[in-house]
């Protein structure tokens, strides 16, 4: 559903509700440990990680997607026949066709809202926040949905350490719409890519898929990962994303409310707050409750956030994602 562009349209963009839903399936490191090698001492010092939230046969990104935008809708007072538009970052649709997005509007009762899945792995819910927001500037919609899902559970290796111990399975969600006062909203965004680093983290679906020298644990359809690599990759890259968007606005660290970044793992996100100077609670860190869930990392956290009150109006708040692709992610917000 679109709406014809009013030469009045306001200028600001306002995050008007959250929503989240995780698996009722809890699974600590203990649990993990009785079906692979590994341990709880080995999991938590290298990725802060102590529990992940995995999806059963069935429960599918869908559905975490629905309850999550649901839930966004009603805390935003906002009805799904109000909904313009949903924007769906998931790298583990269903289906390559139909969308996952047209079938949430569908199923929450917001036909005929436009509907649309990207794929932008880790990064997924802040390039659609960022497009989210520019269509609502644009004039052209009012009322604009987006959701980050994954069970990435169905592509894991489950004989692989390296790489199943650190997932989680969940959806967060947001809904933003219109508003009169212009300093609300998107101050700076950036979106970006480095597809010649794609065989550092990748799901190849055949032989020809998996490159030379690149990371395979054997089982074609699983998520193959360079660990050491990726590492490198998001230390420098969260860094500079967030130094990036500072600069854009003249803006120093000290003056940010909260980074909201993508959950990859702790010692990235400690690292980067101790080089960019920030204080313990202008960095929020909930991996060790979920795990790296993907492209719904942002919005479980952002929910977290606005549910325990820690945001308020006209605080300045930044956005960071970084994942597969490889692809990242800024947006720097007044809320």
């Amino acid at each position: 559903m679109t709406t014809g562009r009013d030469a009045h349209h306001p200028a600001g963009v306002r995050l008007a509700g959250t929503g989240m839903a995780v698996p009722p399936n809890r699974v600590t490191n203990e649990q993990l440990a009785e079906r692979i090698d590994t341990s709880d001492e080995w999991i938590s010092q290298r990725t802060g990680i102590k529990q992940r939230y995995i999806a059963d046969d069935g429960t599918s990104e869908r559905d975490l997607a629905r309850d999550a935008v649901q839930q966004a809708l009603k805390n935003a007072d906002i009805e799904p026949g109000q909904l313009d538009m949903l924007i769906c970052a998931t790298m583990t649709s269903e289906m390559c066709c139909p969308s996952t997005a047209a079938r949430v509007v569908s199923e929450i009762g917001a036909v005929p809202a436009g509907a649309v899945d990207i794929s932008a792995a880790c990064s997924g819910f802040v390039y659609g926040l960022n497009m989210a927001s520019s269509l609502i500037e644009s004039g052209h919609y009012r009322t604009v949905a987006v959701v980050g899902t994954e069970t990435l559970s169905e592509i894991l290796d489950w004989d692989d350490r390296r790489t199943c111990v650190l997932f989680g399975d969940g959806a967060g969600a947001v809904v933003l719409t219109a508003d009169d006062q212009p300093d609300r909203g998107c101050l700076y965004q950036s979106m970006a890519s480095r597809g010649d680093l794609w065989k550092e983290l990748y799901v190849p679906r055949c032989e020809s898929d998996i490159a030379e020298g690149a990371a395979f644990s054997g089982k074609l359809g699983t998520l193959q990962m360079n660990g050491r690599e990726v590492y490198k990759y998001a230390v420098t890259t969260l860094l500079k994303a967030v130094e990036d968007a500072l600069a854009a606005r003249d803006l120093s660290a000290s003056d940010l409310a909260m980074i909201v970044p993508h959950q990859s793992n702790r010692r990235i996100l400690e690292s980067a707050a101790d080089k960019l100077g920030l204080r313990p609670e202008q960095l929020y860190i909930n991996i060790d409750r979920y795990g790296n869930t993907s492209a719904a990392s942002v919005p479980i956290c952002l929910h977290e956030l606005m549910e325990a009150r820690c945001l308020k109006r006209g605080d300045l708040v930044l956005f960071v994602g970084l994942g597969g692709g490889m692809t990242w992610a800024s947006s720097l917000w007044r809320l």
